[in-house]
């Protein structure tokens, strides 16, 4: 029987431990671009969480923004959700959402909780909903514009509920804005449908064109 290879990596600490989900990684580097010891490419183990104060070992796992890094603060504190819930949408590549996140999948009694996301926008992920750099072999296409404004609505924090549509878009319903790959905040509200089939002309947004080209999401 073929063994199925491990994805999870615990380093565990004296006062935190860290977990890297190998899943999720797309391998942005804030985490090994960090200045200090708490993680060095190449060196077993890869991430020593002593070498590192607490709030440091925090700070640099908040800085994944695939959701890859997480800890453990044996002190009992948790990671907190940030006060807004924000939608990034990346030069060619992922959405990146941080806030405080209900991930709904199909068929799911519950909704996943997390804090750090990024979701494939190109269609061609092999690990929907979440990206996994496929985007670059396909050639995905998509500067980041983003053409419309919302509502307006000016009310931060709160669920965000992401419901991921079968064979459709990304359903997004709670307060949040949107932020250009430009740096602009370009939209405000608490509803939207985005793209994640990578055909809509309108994007980040849905058009309908997941009908169109037949797009499967499994």
């Amino acid at each position: 029987m073929k063994m199925r290879k491990k994805s999870i990596f615990s380093y565990p600490g004296k006062e935190i431990d860290v977990a890297w989900d190998g899943r999720l990684c797309i391998h942005i580097a804030e985490c090994g671009r960090a200045v200090g010891e708490l993680f060095v490419t190449g060196r077993k183990p890869w991430c020593l969480p002593d070498t590192s104060t607490t709030e440091e070992v925090i700070e640099v796992c908040q800085r994944c923004p695939s959701g890859a890094l997480t800890f453990a603060d044996k002190s009992g504190n948790v990671e907190q959700a940030p006060d807004e819930n924000v939608v990034f949408v990346s030069y060619k590549g992922p959405l990146f959402i941080i806030g405080d996140l209900e991930l709904e999948r199909l068929h799911d009694d519950s909704p996943e909780i997390r804090h750090r996301v990024a979701l494939c926008r190109c269609g061609h992920s092999s690990n929907q909903p979440f990206c996994d750099n496929n985007h670059i072999k396909a050639g995905f296409t998509d500067y980041g514009a983003v053409g419309e404004t919302g509502t307006g609505t000016v009310v931060k924090g709160g669920k965000l509920n992401i419901r991921l549509r079968q064979d459709g878009p990304l359903k997004i319903t709670g307060n949040m804005r949107i932020v250009a790959s430009s740096g602009r905040v370009a939209w405000w509200g608490n509803e939207t449908a985005l793209c994640r089939c990578g055909a809509s002309e309108k994007k980040p947004f849905c058009d309908g064109s997941h009908r169109k080209i037949g797009f499967s999401s499994e």
